[in-house]
């Protein structure tokens, strides 16, 4: 894992092993998106990229990778209520009044892909702040009304971090448009 600035390395692993299950050419909303580090993969892989951030500097960066929209979700009002994506990503972010947004912001058979840092993280580094860690099963009772594809909650070691993560679609996507991985 990349030690840059915050959304200028590598893509997160868990956002590629699952990116297959967005719809081809779909429309995939990027929160709190920094330089746009996930924008980049998924735009080479064909989709059409919103990245949300505040840091307008981060944006300037994040634009060549699709659309950008400088916008203070944690102070400021949604500013994309009634715009829905095929795909919703977020990752090492965490402001838990936004979650029925992040719900409203999936079309009917959009495809979420959440990962953060969880509860243990505080003895290993920042965040600590349990303000910004996820509680044991947070993501799976956030996600209660869709269709849970994976979910895992534990300590991955490198960099050493506690994360929670889950994938998580419209209860109307069938399962046979799931092409979910064997781990035979």
């Amino acid at each position: 894992m990349s030690t840059s600035l915050h959304g200028t390395g590598e893509p997160s692993p868990w956002v590629q092993r699952w990116s297959h299950l967005i719809p081809a050419s779909g429309r995939v909303l990027d929160v709190a998106c920094g330089h746009g580090r996930h924008m980049r993969y998924l735009q080479a892989l064909g989709f059409q990229c919103l990245g949300l951030d505040r840091d307008a500097a981060a944006l300037d960066t994040a634009k060549q990778f699709g659309n950008v929209l400088h916008a203070d979700v944690e102070n400021h009002a949604w500013p994309l209520n009634g715009v829905q994506f095929d795909a919703v990503v977020v990752t090492n972010y965490l402001w838990r009044p936004l979650w029925p947004h992040i719900l409203q912001s999936l079309k009917p058979g959009g495809v979420l892909i959440y990962e953060t840092f969880a509860a243990g993280n505080e003895t290993m580094g920042k965040p600590s702040n349990p303000h910004f860690l996820l509680n044991p099963g947070e993501l799976l009772a956030v996600c209660k009304g869709l269709r849970v594809v994976a979910f895992e909650d534990g300590f991955l070691p490198d960099p050493a971090r506690c994360v929670q993560r889950i994938v998580a679609t419209g209860s109307d996507r069938p399962a046979q448009d799931l092409k979910l991985e064997s781990s035979l």
